[in-house]
């Protein structure tokens, strides 16, 4: 009885077409990241290509079918709302990825792009030190998000036709 229960829920999920995102497919079989030194975003970046893509991270710039430059990544933090006493009680973070791609001759291919993520998050000055961590997790969650988000634009970018040697 039971396997026949399973047996009809993995006919139920294959049947609506879930599956299984897989590995990314990007338009380039190389790609070079320029990125500020120590960028733990591009750090990431790299990780998440090398592992779930066909595409090589190279080390050289010519040597690449595609450029991706981290242009600029910031982390923000503002005032959402504040008790009658005036104390703050909700945050809002803000992470913004600002990136373009190019092509193997230099050309643009994306156009200078921006990645925002924004996520609230109450604020109780007698809890600062678990706060200052929660603040900490949830920008790391948010650059996981935006390594994601890029990923995603990666794979829809399409880069023009290789420029063929006059004979």
């Amino acid at each position: 009885m039971k396997t026949l229960i399973a047996l009809l829920c993995a006919l139920l999920i294959a049947g609506c077409g879930f599956k299984l995102r897989g590995a990314a497919d990007l338009p380039f079989d190389t790609l070079y990241v320029q990125a500020p030194v120590g960028s733990q975003f591009a750090q990431q970046f790299r990780r998440v290509v090398t592992a779930g893509s066909s595409t090589k991270i190279v080390d050289d710039a010519k040597a690449a079918a595609a450029t991706l430059v981290l242009v600029a990544e910031s982390r923000e933090k503002s005032i959402l709302s504040l008790s009658g006493a005036g104390r703050v009680r909700e945050f809002q973070l803000r992470y913004r990825m600002t990136y373009r791609l190019l092509d193997k001759n230099a050309v643009e291919t994306l156009p200078v792009s921006e990645i925002l993520l924004t996520r609230d998050f109450s604020f109780n000055d007698q809890e600062t030190l678990s706060k200052e961590s929660e603040e900490a997790l949830l920008f790391r969650d948010m650059q996981n998000d935006a390594v994601q988000q890029l990923v995603r634009r990666l794979q829809a970018a399409r880069l023009p036709p290789a420029a063929k040697p006059a004979s």
